[in-house]
Parts: C-alpha cells; sequence; structure tokens
C-alpha cells in the first residue's frame, strides 16, 4: 500500500469531515465543562478532530445535529443491539415510568422472575441478580467466585475485554508473562497480585498459569471482540472447561459482546457450560442493565454461607441496580425485541456484510481477513486472522482504520469507533448491507490508484 497516498486521502477525508459537520465541530468547541469535552471519554474514540453530535436515532438509522443520516452499524458499541428505541421497549419503559412509576422505588417487580426465567432458558445458568452494566456484573462475579473459592486471584485473557474491571487489565507480555496492559488509569495496586493472564487459543499458557492454585475463576470472552473478532480454534472452549475443573477454578463466561452469536450468545451456540455468566448493554434495549447468572449448585453454596452478608455488603450493583424502570426494558427486549426470529434474520445480514468485504478484499489480492461471530463482522489488515489477543493488538493500522472510517462516515455509514467492525439489529437490511459493500469497494479503489 502506498502510505503517502493513504495519508494524503486521509487528510482529504478529515477535512471534508470538518467542512460538513459545522454544527458538531461548533458544539465540540463550546464543551468547556466536559472533561476531554465529551460526556464519558470514550465518545473521544473517533475518527476525526470531533465526534458527531446525536440528534435522532430510530431503528438501524442516526441523524446528527448537522442533518446528516447514517447507517448504523456501530449500534452504540452494541448497546443498541436491539435497534435505537425499539416501538415495544420504549413503550414499555414510558409506562413503567410514567404511568406506573416506582422505578426508583427499591422493590422488586413481577417482570424480575420473567427476565430471570428468560435468561435461563437462553444461556442455561439458573440463578440471575441484575446490574446496570455488565462491568458491574462482572465486579460482583469475581467477588462471588473468591468468597467461595477463598482463592484471591482471576485469570483473563489477554487484551480481553471486560470493562473497566481492574483485575482484567493484564496483557502477556515480551517475556511471556503478566504485565500492566498500556495506558491503564490509576490502578490501584500492581496488577500482576491480583491477576493471571493466558494467551486465548493457548491451553498450554492457561495451565502453567492455573497450576500455582490460586486463581478463583476464569474470566472469560467465549470469543474476544474489542481487541478484533478472535475466535476459538477447535477443541479450545473445551479444554478451558476441562483446566478449570481440573484445577478448582470456576469459568464465567462474559457474553456482553459474544452476545451477538445468537439468542443464548456463544454459550447456547457451543454448548458451553460456565459456573457464571456475566452479560449487559444489548438486553435492555438501550436502557442501562446488566445481569449475571450462577448454576444452582453455585448459588446454593452461596446462600448457604452465614458469614457472607449477600443482603447489605452484597449490594455491589448500587441502588439503582435491578431497578423497575430496567428490568421493564429487559423484559420488553427479550420477549419481543432480540428474538430467535430476529437473530436468524440479523446473522443472515452479517454473512452477506462478510461476503460482500471478502468480494472486495480478493478484487484487490489484499492480505487482509474477514471475521464473523453469528450478528457481528469484522474485517483485518492482517492474513490469515490474529489467533490470539497480543497478535490482533499488533495488526492494527490506526491511520488506515481512520481512513476507512471517515470513508464511510462522510458517505453515511457508521462502523464501531474502533476497528472495522459492524453490527446488525433486526431492522437492519439487505439495502444497508448492500451500500456498505459498495462504498468499501469505492475505498479501496481509491487506495488502489
Amino acid at each position: 500500500m502506498d502510505r503517502t497516498r493513504l495519508q494524503d486521502l486521509l487528510a482529504r477525508e478529515s477535512a471534508e469531515a470538518e467542512r460538513g459537520n459545522p454544527r458538531s465541530k461548533a458544539a465540540y468547541a463550546r464543551a468547556e465543562h466536559l472533561f476531554g469535552r465529551v460526556p464519558m471519554t470514550w465518545m473521544n474514540k473517533t475518527a476525526g478532530a470531533f465526534p458527531r453530535y446525536l440528534d435522532t436515532a430510530r431503528g438501524a438509522r442516526v441523524t446528527d445535529i448537522d442533518g446528516h443520516e447514517y447507517i448504523d452499524f456501530s449500534l452504540g458499541d452494541t448497546g443498541a443491539m436491539a435497534g435505537h428505541s425499539p416501538a415495544v421497549v420504549a413503550e414499555a419503559v414510558r409506562r413503567r415510568f410514567a404511568e406506573q412509576g416506582g422505578a426508583t422505588a427499591m422493590l422488586p417487580t413481577e417482570d424480575a422472575e420473567w427476565v430471570g426465567a428468560e435468561l435461563t432458558r437462553r444461556f442455561g445458568l439458573a440463578r440471575w441478580s441484575f446490574s446496570l452494566t455488565a462491568t458491574d456484573a462482572n465486579r460482583w462475579a469475581i467477588r462471588l467466585a473468591r468468597a467461595i473459592t477463598d482463592r484471591p486471584k482471576i485469570l483473563v485473557n489477554s487484551y480481553s475485554y471486560h470493562g473497566s474491571v481492574d483485575e482484567s487489565l493484564i496483557v502477556v507480555g515480551p517475556d511471556g508473562h503478566g504485565t500492566a496492559r498500556p495506558g491503564n488509569v490509576g490502578a490501584p495496586c500492581d496488577v500482576t497480585l491480583t491477576s493471571r493472564v493466558a494467551e486465548f487459543n493457548d491451553p498450554a499458557q492457561l495451565e502453567r498459569e492455573l497450576a500455582h492454585g490460586d486463581v478463583a475463576a476464569v474470566l472469560m470472552e467465549p470469543a474476544l471482540t474489542n481487541i478484533g473478532i478472535v475466535l476459538p480454534e477447535p477443541g479450545y472452549l473445551a479444554a478451558v472447561r476441562e483446566l478449570t475443573r481440573k484445577h478448582g477454578t470456576l469459568l464465567i463466561i462474559d457474553e456482553t459482546h459474544t452476545f451477538s452469536a445468537g439468542p443464548g450468545g456463544c454459550t447456547a451456540a457451543w454448548d458451553l457450560e460456565p459456573d457464571l455468566l456475566t452479560i449487559g448493554k444489548a438486553i435492555g434495549g438501550g436502557i442501562p442493565a446488566g445481569a449475571y447468572g450462577l448454576s444452582v449448585e453455585l448459588a446454593d453454596r452461596l446462600l448457604g454461607r452465614a458469614d457472607l452478608d449477600l443482603v447489605d455488603m452484597g449490594g455491589v450493583g448500587g441502588t439503582l441496580a435491578g431497578n423497575a424502570l430496567s428490568v421493564a426494558a429487559m423484559r420488553a427486549t427479550l420477549e419481543h425485541v432480540l428474538t430467535d426470529g430476529a437473530f436468524a434474520h440479523m446473522t443472515k445480514l452479517s454473512e452477506r456484510f462478510a461476503a460482500g468485504v471478502q468480494q472486495g478484499i480478493d478484487a484487490h489480492a489484499l492480505p487482509w481477513t474477514v471475521s464473523r461471530l453469528g450478528a457481528r463482522s469484522e474485517y483485518r489488515f492482517a492474513s490469515p486472522a490474529p489467533r490470539t489477543g497480543t497478535e490482533s493488538e499488533a495488526a492494527g493500522d490506526p491511520e488506515l482504520e481512520d481512513f476507512l472510517h471517515l470513508y464511510l462516515a462522510n458517505r453515511g455509514i457508521l462502523l464501531t469507533p474502533f476497528h472495522s467492525m459492524a453490527l446488525m439489529c433486526p431492522d437492519t437490511t439487505e439495502r444497508d448491507v448492500d451500500t456498505h459493500t459498495r462504498v468499501f469497494a469505492d475505498a479501496l479503489a481509491e487506495l488502489a490508484r
């Protein structure tokens, strides 16, 4: 690839983004009272000099304050996998908040049992509790694992994603051992005091770390996502389950992003058997929600411990966890929006998306790959596709990524603001996918001139 041409094209697209979005640019410049000029610093993870400001969002479309409409394949980084403001969820939230009230009454609703039963049907875990985010669900799952095993450490995969959980911010260093993930902010202690790490798809390294006998739980995504989609090799997940049982370690599966694999995530699609499972974002249809599930055996053991204050000290999720509004949104989303039929539709579209990307890659004989996990697809600037988190990190090309993101955004298409990841929702259409295929092909043609 001609890097000089890439830089010229990136400069052109950056200039076009500034010219075409004067209201977003001005709003960003005025945001002097916000840390980093945005409500949450992650919103600065965008190609170009400033983020585009949201005006409206419905289904698979968003409109910015400059009046541009976009086909949205980002979908709030999975938070809007049900589509933006699904009508049935909006009505359930309106009814709960405006008519029934009591969203923060600190009292249970009957909807909660329905949601728990539905999560059991989908994922197999028999006991459920709620949080406001998957990060909090992971934090509580970790504490439960430590309590029941009386072991101090948690093991994660290098460059896996579990939100801002302190124990997860560890990677495999050049010497093959754990070290702090670069850029971590304000770590409370040396992460190697609380955590161990192994590369995804490396059962030998996993066993080496578990053999120390101090790991309470393996917290893992069944496929890496936030560092780019890295799929498990045949037999790897079965080996993880075998090794955790061999070493008396619990297995926590984080399905927050891998929920794209189907109605029951990878856990159902691949017949996994976790001891605990965490999930968030998508199950609330855009309303903050998270959940963690436990096996019957584990739940009974925890509830039988008189020394654990699971009522007061156990309120890790905060006062608003399990609130009536979030639970109503979860029920509406799971019952009416992210159904088995919706996942079939979304997966078919993702297959079409991946095929279109592969067509573009083949047309230019690029050493790139496209990976897919159910309703989620991603193109990578490497071939073969990375098999570990560290390999995936090394395969990044920020300059090329920024060009593709800006090129697409300037033509009405949004990808997830890191890597080149696209998620389908129930409102995504074949025409949306084909529009991406065409614009992606145009971008590659410009690079190839």
